[in-house]
């Protein structure tokens, strides 16, 4: 596994070798050992798996408040998404920043992001899955949100009318959020 650096701190993509013949293909997607070797020692908790049915869906952007924080390892198993963080460090030399990574099936890239960072994906492709570990249990007593298209931060997502949830239409704008980190 080959783990890059980000221009924010602690953000890493993850590219697992992949060995593919006529038959398909095999992957190791985790290992602690790897990890704690490259300076990821998080022990993953649960496994989320998502499924959005149509090109276009926004998901985000999220976060859970400490002491019940997430630390995430995404990956996309079918389709292709937009996968974006946005760092809310209040002490980060990045805070406020974000990027964006494009995630595939196909590219097999994941992305490690440690905790402090409001996460979110569009979708690229119908019928589009993604999986991702945490280190930290689900928490509604701890979820906060940023709107996806806070003038602010102004990310560059690749569709302007993405399909969204109820809750994710009203989350707070940046600069109207109080950072919990």
């Amino acid at each position: 596994m080959e783990f890059v650096k980000t221009k924010i701190e602690g953000v890493y993509l993850v590219k697992p070798k992949v060995f593919g013949d006529s038959r398909g293909f095999f992957m190791e997607n985790y290992s602690k050992k790897i990890f704690a070797e490259n300076g990821i020692s998080q022990e993953f908790v649960q496994d989320n798996h998502s499924m959005s049915a149509s090109k276009g869906v926004l998901r985000g952007l999220h976060f859970q408040k400490p002491p019940l924080a997430q630390a995430k390892l995404i990956r996309v198993t079918k389709g292709a998404i937009y996968d974006v963080i946005v760092d809310i460090r209040k002490n980060s030399k990045t805070f406020g920043q974000w990027e964006g990574h494009h995630l595939s099936a196909k590219n097999f890239d994941m992305l490690y992001v440690p905790q402090g960072f409001a996460h979110g994906f569009m979708t690229l492709e119908d019928n589009t899955e993604v999986q991702y570990k945490c280190d930290n249990f689900y928490s509604p007593q701890s979820e906060g949100g940023i709107i996806w298209n806070d003038l602010t931060l102004n990310i560059s997502w690749p569709i302007k009318e993405p399909i969204l949830s109820e809750k994710d239409k009203t989350h707070p704008q940046f600069n109207d959020f109080n950072s919990p980190f």
